[in-house]
């Protein structure tokens, strides 16, 4: 779901995804050459330490703070395009799938704001309201004929609090990029790791403060839902029950996490499992009433996030939501130099939003 601005710009100019996280801010520089994405620059800051907090930490910093971030990013990652996309946060964002007649655009326009009323907790006018338009699969569209419901659009609506787009636009105006658009990150992370497969798929993207979840069908997002835990509970649950360094406790959680092997490491794992086992409760009621309502068996999931580079996570999700689990290897979709490729796998998760967001701002250039 995208609020943009045209872009006056040249089709061949670098243009940089900036992912302004919780605990991170994560930038993708990318480039067109022959029809392909290629990328000229990546990096990543953790901004808890501008907040005053340890790394890892999540915080919600002013847009003062996130500017002087952004800036020392961008430095120290030679960034130099001036136009480019930046993220939404999704829990800044109330996303909710309705059904209206099928009327013309300009009907449709005066319905939707008048129908978004119902689930909107605050005043229509403080919101920026966007929405999209769901296609049917062939299998929506027949059992629909056969409910007499044809005649019905599936709209996702989105609307965002116009103190956040102001807190955002701040941060545009300051950090010295033009011609930026705005998106929301689970659209952003969706489309730098989905590939050809259209089977219903689940998206886990566990961040610092907060997991979200996606379910997507043909490649479009059906339902979210965000789980209000993520990976600094379980750094936070290391370091006070082994009374160590929030430091320590990362690195603990990043090299043993759930696969330890002897007496002290199972221990870890086991503080590590006890400190996860909410999200991954949370994640099968999602998962279990999606399939239910819709009668669709989700068969893969998706892992994006930095919290989802905890060691022995694959194995646990997929005992817990009993589906093939993969990483979103979101630099499988652009260009990369040889002798990154490994690394770039391995960071593939962290980024997905940064590049989704870079590989939208190509598009719209054309």
């Amino acid at each position: 779901m995208v609020m943009s601005a045209k872009s006056l710009f040249k089709k061949n100019e670098s243009v940089v995804g900036l992912d302004i996280g919780s605990s991170t801010i994560k930038v993708v520089q990318l480039r067109k050459e022959q029809g392909r994405a290629v990328l000229e620059t990546y990096g990543e800051l953790a901004i808890g330490p501008y907040g005053g907090l340890d790394v890892g930490r999540a915080t919600n910093l002013p847009a003062d703070k996130i500017v002087e971030a952004v800036k020392d990013l961008f430095r120290e990652a030679n960034v130099t395009a001036k136009i480019g996309s930046i993220s939404l946060p999704l829990s800044s964002a109330l996303l909710t799938l309705i059904e209206l007649p099928a009327v013309d655009d300009d009907k449709l326009a005066k319905m939707i704001p008048v129908e978004a009323r119902k689930y909107i907790p605050v005043p229509i006018s403080e919101v920026a309201l966007d929405w999209l338009i769901i296609p049917r699969s062939a299998e929506e569209v027949e059992k629909a004929a056969g409910d007499h419901k044809q005649d019905k659009l599936q709209i996702m609506i989105v609307a965002i609090h116009n103190q956040v787009l102001k807190k955002y636009e701040e941060i545009v105006k300051n950090i010295g990029l033009e011609g930026v658009s705005f998106e929301i990150e689970v659209y952003s992370s969706i489309r730098a790791t989905i590939s050809r497969d259209l089977s219903p798929m689940m998206f886990i993207d566990m961040g610092a403060g907060i997991t979200k979840l996606a379910l997507v069908e043909q490649g479009i997002i059906k339902n979210v839902h965000i789980i209000s835990r993520g990976s600094q509970e379980i750094t936070i649950a290391l370091s006070r029950a082994l009374n160590i360094s929030i430091a320590k406790a990362e690195k603990m959680k990043r090299e043993i996490g759930l696969s330890g092997r002897d007496e002290e490491s199972k221990k870890i794992s086991a503080l590590i499992e006890a400190a996860t086992s909410y999200i991954f409760t949370e994640a099968n009621r999602v998962l279990l009433g999606y399939q239910s309502k819709n009668n669709k068996t989700i068969s893969k999931i998706v892992l994006t996030g930095g919290g989802v580079l905890l060691k022995g996570l694959p194995e646990y999700t997929k005992k817990w939501l009993e589906a093939e689990v993969v990483f979103g290897d979101s630099f499988s979709k652009v260009e990369t130099p040889a002798f990154l490729q490994a690394v770039l796998t391995d960071a593939g998760p962290e980024f997905s939003v940064a590049i989704g967001l870079a590989l939208k701002r190509l598009q719209e250039l054309g």
